[in-house]
């Protein structure tokens, strides 16, 4: 059965069919996310700090993820652009399967070295509790978002726009009902506070990968079978790995890179870390257009050069930045305009308010600079050119980034705001480099589909 709101992907796609439910999507994701904050700032400060620690160990656990995940994106999105429908229930169920048990690894062996990722990070003796079990109960089910990002991938890449902003719109609600229930309604008598607050989430995420699933056999997007991958397809996993990997490890420098600035963070005191906290939750908020803009550019652009058009490619992209910029800005600089009045919505504390303040006034830099990042980096991915971000990610998270953090956050003593101050420098610049190397046209003939790969592919048995 074919979706009547499926879209069809080529040169005249209007960006917003795409970036428009996206931008709901992950306005309703952002919720789901920062929800638990909201909600766990009435009830206990030292729980936010504490899920906002456990959260960046669970953001390097996606990052993992994303090896596939990401794969899928690029390999899918570049097939059917070049119409090799033949391979795709091989290509869905072998990312479906190998992101499964990369899942059920990770989050096993997260769960394992929780004490010792508590040590590394610093966390105080009054939030470690409340991180360790949010980290055990959420972490533990981390298969679930394994799952959960390679099929709303997929979905997206055929054209089914709409199904991710439904999925997440109908989690919130379980979610927030959810967590009510445990801090505030019948079941608060239970004391499980932070504890039920991640139980809720992962029924939430459970409830988000069944209706996934169940759309795409629905719609006839596909099929999952283990009869697709007999024999194995060692073939399309390793270019699959080849493609991942480096995007997993950009992903993953930055995230340490990050948690090494949250140390810094830490060793400032728990008002610096609580501001940090209530600060990405309202900047996030500020992201969303240009991240849904840079994602939906990804699927386009991957389609366009699976079928040969890198030219039209090339051009898509700067129109998308003439869109996403602006729009960036105006963001950004409204938060930082109201932070002074949002941040009362998660306390009272005039410091952590006053920290705030300085922490949304370099985000807009930081913003600027992510807009850049997001667009061409993910086109670069989509491309083929994978090699070229990791590169500049490790270059200048680390070489820009961390330095200039600590030097203007911690020697400087500026603070917290220093810290954001040295990701503004990281962003800015590193995206100006992505953008140049797009301009030149570096990443012409790095598609995945080509002649030489349909030759190769041809050997292994078709997934019909």
């Amino acid at each position: 059965m074919k979706d009547k709101n499926t879209v069809v992907i080529n040169e005249k796609t209007p960006l917003l069919i795409l970036a428009g439910p996206m931008f709901l999507e992950l306005f309703l994701n952002t919720m789901l996310n920062n929800v638990d904050t909201i909600m766990l700032s009435h009830y206990d400060e030292f729980a936010v700090g504490a899920v906002g620690n456990a959260n960046i160990i669970l953001f390097m656990m996606n990052i993992f993820f994303n090896v596939i995940s990401t794969a899928t994106t690029v390999v899918v999105a570049q097939y059917l652009g070049a119409k090799r429908h033949d391979k795709m229930n091989m290509i869905y169920t072998l990312s479906f399967v190998v992101n499964f048990v990369l899942g059920a690894v990770l989050s096993g062996a997260f769960c394992l070295a929780n004490p010792l990722i508590m040590d590394f990070l610093q966390v105080s003796a009054e939030m470690r509790p409340y991180s360790m079990i949010y980290l055990y109960i959420v972490g533990g089910s981390g298969f679930l978002t394994a799952v959960f990002n390679v099929m709303v991938q997929i979905v997206r890449c055929n054209g089914h726009t709409k199904i991710g902003m439904r999925v997440t719109f109908a989690i919130n609600i379980f979610n927030i009902i959810g967590n009510y229930l445990f801090l505030y309604g019948p079941l608060s008598s239970l004391n499980m506070g932070v504890a039920g607050v991640a139980i809720s989430t992962v029924a939430a995420r459970l409830i988000a990968v069944i209706a996934l699933i169940a759309f795409f056999y629905r719609t006839g997007t596909g099929r999952l079978s283990l009869r697709y991958l007999r024999p194995f397809p060692k073939k399309l996993l390793t270019k699959m790995i080849k493609i991942g990997l480096p995007t997993a490890g950009e992903n993953l420098t930055y995230n340490l890179y990050q948690t090494t600035l949250l140390s810094f963070v830490n060793g400032m005191g728990n008002d610096a870390v609580n501001a940090r906290a209530y600060c990405n939750t309202l900047i996030s908020f500020a992201m969303i257009f240009s991240n849904a803009s840079a994602m939906a550019t990804q699927i386009i652009t991957g389609h366009l050069v699976g079928a040969g058009k890198s030219e039209e490619a090339y051009k898509r992209v700067f129109r998308t930045l003439r869109t996403s910029m602006p729009i960036t800005i105006a963001l950004a600089s409204i938060n930082a305009l109201l932070c002074r009045y949002t941040l009362q919505l998660f306390t009272d504390n005039q410091n952590i308010i006053a920290l705030g303040q300085m922490i949304m006034i370099v985000d807009i830099f930081v913003e600027m600079g992510r807009c850049l990042n997001m667009t061409f980096v993910c086109s670069l991915k989509a491309a083929g050119a994978y090699i070229f971000p990791l590169l500049m990610g490790i270059l200048c998270n680390w070489g820009l980034g961390l330095s200039t953090g600590y030097v203007v956050g911690v020697a400087m003593g500026v603070g917290v705001a220093g810290i954001f101050a040295g990701t503004a420098t990281d962003e800015c610049i590193r995206g100006l480099i992505v953008m140049f190397y797009w301009y030149k046209k570096k990443w012409f003939g790095k598609s995945v589909v080509d002649k030489k790969d349909i030759l190769e592919l041809e050997e292994e048995p078709s997934s019909k």
